[in-house]
């Protein structure tokens, strides 16, 4: 029943805090400034309020305590804590990057060598603290085949590079109504359905995953997306922001190390992992040849370019996001079995 209820609690409370609070961002004109280099008629957006993930940001972290609050107060939830922290922190970075753009007019916000230092910190912070606790180990399972790779410090560099990928890709992949927040749900509910097939006769090894809790924080993130997307669905009365989509990138990669599968990031994120590779493909190209690949990256934005509606990506890019996010639960449950 605490699925449920972390979902209920994380869902009113997002619906209220932007139903009351929105309002007054529009009034103080705390909205986005579209760049020139976007598509043109995403110039009707302009002045729509952003920071909306601190609205789900809060309810999921808070529903996620009240609901554990008992096991946090006995001390058993040191790696939800740890998670949440991580996760909490990159939500920050991309709260001071939105505060930049709201506040200074600066369109571009913190610097991507800023940006990138405080992520490779927290992320490293993430990674040290996980492995001091004894919540991780430096072997890497790779699933489907069953197999772990001991890679000793070779596995911090791997996880770090990876993750802050990972995270990065997720905020590339907020650049039109309720992508991002879709793709996310859909990743959400994956974990709540995993952790209802973890049986109880764990080997040692797979102890390090914490199903339980994962399901709570997992069954929080699906009420809270589920209530932003009433206001972010097309036409969006309220953006994320850089606050959100770092939010839900970090929450990805949380949830892959409470399951203790890390590379289970790779299947079910792989719209965001698109994402990103259409922007890295984009500048290579164009810097070495002066040809485009994309009329326009992301790739979301291409798709724009070629006629599709914001509505018909996001239904293509959340049913892309399920059909991976099947692939990662086959692969998952054939530990199990």
């Amino acid at each position: 029943m605490r699925i449920p209820v972390a979902g209920a609690i994380a869902f009113f409370i997002t619906i209220f805090l932007i139903w009351a609070f929105r309002p007054l961002l529009v009034k103080a004109k705390l909205g986005q400034r579209i760049l020139e280099i976007g598509p043109n008629w995403h110039k009707s957006k302009e002045g729509t309020p952003l920071m909306g993930g601190i609205f789900f940001g809060f309810a999921i972290i808070l529903s996620t305590v009240v609901v554990l609050l008992s096991d946090i107060l006995l001390g058993t939830q040191k790696k939800l804590l740890i998670c949440l922290a991580f996760i909490f922190l990159h939500s920050t970075i991309g709260f001071i990057d939105d505060y930049i753009k709201m506040f200074k007019k600066r369109n571009k916000g913190l610097s991507a060598a800023a940006k990138l230092v405080l992520q490779f910190a927290v992320t490293a912070g993430f990674l040290a603290a996980l492995g001091v606790m004894g919540l991780n180990t430096t072997q890497l399972y790779v699933p489907g085949i069953d197999v772990y790779i001991e890679l000793g410090i070779m596995y911090y560099v791997i996880m770090l590079l990876l993750i802050v990928y990972i995270i990065n890709c997720a905020n590339l992949t907020d650049g039109i109504d309720g992508l991002a927040g879709s793709v996310s749900l859909i990743i959400m509910v994956l974990f709540v359905l995993l952790s209802l097939i973890v049986p109880d006769n764990l080997t040692a090894q797979k102890l390090l995953a914490d199903s339980d809790t994962a399901a709570v924080l997992a069954g929080a993130a699906v009420g809270a997306l589920l209530g932003f997307l009433v206001f972010n669905f097309h036409p969006a009365r309220i953006f994320m922001g850089d606050t959100g989509s770092l939010f839900l990138g970090a929450l990805a990669v949380a949830m892959t190390f409470m399951f203790n599968m890390p590379l289970l990031i790779i299947p079910i994120s792989a719209i965001y992992i698109i994402e990103g590779l259409s922007v890295i493909l984009q500048v290579i190209s164009y810097k070495t040849t002066g040809k485009r690949i994309f009329k326009m990256s992301p790739i979301h934005h291409h798709f724009e370019k070629c006629g599709w509606g914001e509505v018909k990506i996001v239904g293509v890019f959340t049913f892309i996001t399920a059909l991976f996010c099947a692939l990662g639960y086959y692969l998952y449950t054939t530990i199990w079995y």
